[in-house]
C-alpha cells in the first residue's frame, strides 16, 4: 500500500508518496507559494493540486501537515472571507499584549493553554481582525488552521455544511486550546473575536477523519513541527533544531509544559504526547540576507564563515531582522556590534551571521532546559542545515553533539507516517527508518561567542518591544 504526506509550508507544498510498511519514498514533487505574511488559501489548494498530480490519486491514505497558527476564517456558507494571516505576520503584537492583560496575565494563559500568546498565535489574529476589519470579523462563523482547511478541501467540499477536523498538535498553537485537558477553550476564541465561532472537531491521533471523493482515507493531519517530530521519530533526550523560514527547537515530552515567561510554547504533539517548543522568526533568512549583502550565495557565505576565526574577530550580530518572537520583540531590528577598521571583512561578517543564527537557537535550547528538558543530543534539520559552516560550528555554540540526518522532507514524511498509522489501525505509528545516513558533529565549546551575544541581546532590551 502507498500513503501520501503533504507539507504545506510558508514557501511551498511538498508531496511525498511512500510505502506504508517501511516509509520508502517512491516519488515526490513540489510547488511554490507566494512570499508574504498573508495568503489566499486557494493558492495553497492550487499548489497541492500541482504537487500532488499523479501522486495523491495513487495513495491509499493521505496526511496533511502545514504551517502552524495561520488564521483561515470562513463565513456561514464555508467561503473564505479574507486571505489567511500567517504565523510570520507580526501586526497583531498589540492585540497579544491586550489579550494577555485582559485574561489574567501570562501565568493564567500558561496554566490554561500551555503557552503565553505572541503575535504568531491565531487568537491574537482574531482580535486584530475584530479591531481592524469589523465586517470580516462579523461574518466569521468558522476559524480553521491551514492543515484543517486543506484536509477539509480534500473531502471534495463544494458548498454546504462545514464539518472540518483538526488534531491536538496543531490546535495547541491557536491560543484557545488546552493541551493538558485535551479540549478547546471556546471562551478565549470568543473573547478575541467578539462573538462565538465554530471550531473544528478534534480527531484522535490515528483516526481516519474522512475520505476523498475517490475513497482515499484522510488522516487527522497536524502542524508542521509536529509532523517533523513524527517523521524523525524523536526520542527522549533529543532536541530537534530546525533552521527553515522560522527557527525552532523542540522535544517530545510525556508531560505538558506551562512556561509563564512565554518563551516555551507548551504544544501537544501528533501522537498523544507533548511537544514543548521555542520558535524564532529569524532563521535561514539571516544567512541569505547576509549572503546578499556580501554579493555571494549561501554556499559562498559558508566558505567565507569557515575562513574566519571563532568570534569573528569581535563582530557580533543580533539577528532580529524581521522583529522576533523568542524573545518577544516584534518591533526589533538587527544590530551589528564591534565594528573596527580591521575586522570589517567579508569573512568576519559571514562568521558573525552564522554564529548569530546558532546563538539565537542555542538560547532556544536553553529555554527548553529551563523547563527541565536537557539536550543530550541535538538533531539539526531544515534548509539551513545544508550549510557546511552551520553544521561544523553548531556543536561549539550548542555545547552538545549534533546529528544531521540525510536531507529530506521530514514534515511531509511525518504526515505520510501518520496516514500509514491511520490506515493500519495499530496502537502506535509504524516503525520507519530515517531515509539515508546521518552525519555526526562534535566541537569544543566556544563560550566567549555566547557571552558576547548574550551581552548584546540583553543590552538591547526595550529597543523593539
Amino acid at each position: 500500500m502507498l500513503v501520501a504526506g503533504v507539507d504545506s509550508s510558508t514557501q511551498s507544498t511538498k508531496v511525498l508518496l511512500c510505502q506504508a510498511e517501511d516509509g520508502l519514498i517512491v516519488e515526490q514533487a513540489t510547488a511554490s507559494h507566494p512570499d508574504g505574511t498573508e495568503c489566499d488559501p486557494e493558492l495553497w489548494w492550487r499548489a497541492l493540486g500541482e504537487a500532488g498530480r499523479g501522486l495523491l490519486d495513487r495513495a491509499d491514505a493521505i496526511g496533511v501537515a502545514a504551517q502552524q497558527h495561520g488564521m483561515v476564517v470562513l463565513d456561514q456558507a464555508g467561503k473564505v472571507i479574507r486571505p489567511a494571516l500567517l504565523w510570520n505576520d507580526m501586526r497583531s503584537a498589540p492585540q497579544a499584549r491586550e489579550l494577555i492583560a485582559e485574561l489574567g496575565g501570562p501565568a493564567e494563559w500558561a496554566r490554561r493553554t500551555g503557552s503565553v500568546p505572541s503575535a504568531s498565535f491565531t487568537v491574537t489574529k482574531l482580535r486584530w481582525l475584530a479591531e481592524h476589519e469589523r465586517d470580516a470579523a462579523g461574518r466569521t462563523a468558522h476559524v480553521l488552521l491551514p492543515h484543517d482547511w486543506l484536509t477539509w478541501r480534500l473531502t471534495g467540499w463544494r458548498g454546504g455544511p462545514v464539518e472540518p477536523t483538526t488534531d491536538r498538535g496543531d490546535a495547541s498553537g491557536t491560543g484557545y486550546f488546552s493541551p493538558a485537558a485535551n479540549r478547546w477553550l471556546p471562551d478565549l476564541a470568543q473573547a478575541a473575536l467578539g462573538h462565538p465561532v465554530a471550531l473544528p472537531r478534534l480527531a484522535a491521533p490515528a483516526e481516519i477523519v474522512a475520505r476523498t471523493p475517490g475513497g482515499t482515507a484522510l488522516s487527522a493531519g497536524t502542524g508542521d513541527n509536529m509532523g517533523a517530530a513524527l517523521g524523525l521519530g524523536v526520542g527522549v533526550g533529543e532536541v530537534v533544531v530546525s533552521i527553515g523560514t522560522s527557527g525552532t527547537a523542540y522535544a517530545v515530552a510525556a508531560e505538558p509544559a506551562a512556561d509563564e515567561s512565554g518563551l516555551v510554547a507548551g504544544f501537544a504533539d501528533a501522537t498523544g504526547r507533548f511537544l514543548p517548543l521555542v520558535a524564532t522568526v529569524n532563521a535561514a533568512r539571516i544567512l541569505t540576507v547576509t549572503a546578499r549583502m556580501l554579493g555571494t550565495d549561501p554556499a559562498g557565505l559558508s566558505r567565507l564563515a569557515l575562513a574566519a576565526r571563532p568570534g569573528a574577530h569581535g563582530l557580533t550580530l543580533l539577528p532580529y531582522l524581521d522583529g522576533e518572537r523568542s524573545p518577544n520583540r516584534p518591533g526589533a531590528s538587527g544590530v551589528l556590534q564591534g565594528l573596527t577598521s580591521t575586522n570589517t571583512t567579508p569573512e568576519n561578517l559571514a562568521r558573525a551571521a552564522v554564529e548569530a543564527l546558532l546563538c539565537s537557537l542555542a538560547d532556544a535550547i536553553g529555554n527548553l532546559a529551563d523547563c527541565g528538558i536537557a539536550a543530550q543530543r541535538v538533531i539539526l534539520i531544515g534548509g539551513g542545515a545544508r550549510s557546511e559552516a552551520v553544521r561544523l560550528i553548531a556543536p561549539a555554540i550548542f555545547g552538545a553533539p549534533v546529528t544531521v540526518p540525510q536531507p529530506a522532507e521530514y514534515v511531509a514524511l511525518g504526515a505520510a507516517r501518520q496516514a500509514a498509522w491511520a490506515l493500519s489501525g495499530a496502537a502506535a505509528p509504524p516503525d520507519w527508518p530515517l531515509p539515508g545516513s546521518s552525519a555526526e558533529y562534535t566541537a569544543e565549546p566556544t563560550p566567549l561567542v555566547r557571552e558576547r551575544y548574550a551581552a548584546l541581546r540583553d543590552a538591547t532590551v526595550g529597543w523593539g518591544a
